[in-house]
C-alpha cells in the first residue's frame, strides 16, 4: 500500500484520487476550497482531504513531514500556483512529483524546477476523443510515449474464431495483447490458444503505428 498527496481537486485532481484510492492506496487530497474538499468527502472518494493553501510553505511543511511515495500537483490553470507548489515540494524532499501542465512551454518549466513528470490532460483527452472517432472500435486509450500505446478495443472481425497464435499479431504488428475482456472480466495472462469470440475486448500494447495498422 503506497501514500500519495493529491493538491487541486478540480476534475483531474478528483479522477486522479478517485483511481489511487480504488486501488487500494493511502491518498490525502488536498484543496483551498472548502465546498471541493466536503464534496470529495461526502462522495467517498477519499477518506482523507484537508482544506489547505498548498501556497502557504509553513502549512504545507506540516502536510508533508509525513513520507509520499508521490505527490499530484493538480492545480487549475495558474501556472504560477503550480511552479510555486512545486518548488516548495521540492525543496521538501519529495521523491516524485507529477504536475499537470497545458502547454508545453509550461511542462518544461515545470521539469526544470524540480517535476518529475508532467502531464497533459488536454492533450491526451483531444487524442482519445479522435482516436474513437477515426476508429470505433476504440474503448479506451493510453500513450506511454511517442512511439508506444495501449488501446483497449473492440476485437476485430477477422479475429473471431482465430487464436492468438494463429493471429502472429507481435510479428506481424509489433503488437502483444496482455489482456482480454470478455463478458465483463478481464483475462491478463490469455492462453496462446485462446480463440477470439465476437463479444470480447482485447487490450494491446505495442508500438502506436502497429496497433493503428491492426485497427483497420
Amino acid at each position: 500500500m503506497k501514500n500519495y498527496l493529491v493538491i487541486g481537486l478540480g476534475k483531474f485532481g478528483r479522477a486522479i484520487a478517485k483511481t489511487l484510492y480504488e486501488n487500494g492506496n493511502i491518498v490525502l487530497a488536498l484543496d483551498e476550497n472548502e465546498e471541493a474538499v466536503q464534496r470529495i468527502l461526502d462522495e467517498g472518494i477519499v477518506e482523507d482531504a484537508i482544506t489547505l493553501d498548498a501556497k502557504d510553505e509553513n502549512a504545507l511543511k506540516n502536510i508533508v513531514k509525513d513520507s509520499f511515495d508521490a505527490a499530484f500537483v493538480c492545480i487549475g490553470s495558474n501556472i504560477q500556483d503550480s511552479i510555486l507548489v512545486t518548488l516548495m515540494l521540492k525543496e521538501l524532499d519529495v521523491k516524485n512529483i507529477v504536475c499537470k501542465a497545458e502547454t508545453k512551454i509550461q511542462g518544461k518549466v515545470l521539469e526544470k524546477l524540480g517535476a518529475d513528470q508532467v502531464v497533459y490532460p488536454e492533450e491526451l483527452m483531444g487524442e482519445k476523443i479522435a482516436y474513437s472517432v477515426m476508429r470505433p472500435t476504440v474503448i479506451e486509450y493510453f500513450k506511454f510515449s511517442n512511439e508506444y500505446s495501449v488501446f483497449e478495443i473492440k476485437v476485430p472481425k477477422i479475429f473471431i474464431g482465430k487464436s492468438l497464435l494463429e493471429l502472429n499479431l507481435r510479428h506481424k504488428y509489433s503488437t502483444n495483447v496482455i489482456a482480454i475482456r470478455t463478458q465483463g472480466e478481464f483475462n491478463i495472462t490469455p492462453s496462446p490458444e485462446y480463440k477470439f469470440k465476437e463479444e470480447d475486448t482485447i487490450v494491446v500494447l505495442g508500438k502506436t503505428e502497429g496497433i493503428g495498422a491492426l485497427m483497420k
